[in-house]
């Protein structure tokens, strides 16, 4: 089992920047695909980007290519969104998710373990 707690949300002006950070306490973190979603008022939650075990491949959906990074650094159990030219439509809380598996994936009913969530505001 794995706990996770988002951190880094906050209010930022379009065009802004945000570093978001999920840390993970619990067993083998490098054995878990991450994934980030985001849930906006009134929608349901939505694939942002996925890690894999080893950080080496990285998906997207595609609102948010070539703004947002996400990475990880295994030996601090901490997976991290770099959110870049941040625009109003990316205001939503975010929540971190863990999937125990090796296949990378986009399916929130695929991810197992889930963060909180951290409050992203972004103003026009």
């Amino acid at each position: 089992q794995v706990q996770l707690v988002e951190s880094g949300g906050g209010l930022v002006q379009a065009g802004g920047s945000l570093r978001l950070s999920c840390a993970a306490s619990g067993r083998s973190f490098s054995s878990y695909v991450m994934g980030w979603f985001r849930q906006a008022p009134g929608k349901v939650r939505e694939f942002v980007a996925a890690v894999s075990r080893n950080g080496g491949r990285t998906i997207y959906t595609d609102s948010v290519k070539d703004r947002f990074t996400i990475s990880r650094d295994n030996a601090k159990n901490t997976v991290y969104l770099q959110m870049n030219s941040l625009k109003p439509e990316d205001t939503a809380v975010y929540y971190c998710a863990a999937r125990a598996d090796w296949t990378i994936s986009q399916f929130r009913h695929e991810y197992t373990y889930w963060g909180q969530g951290t409050q992203v505001t972004v103003s026009s």
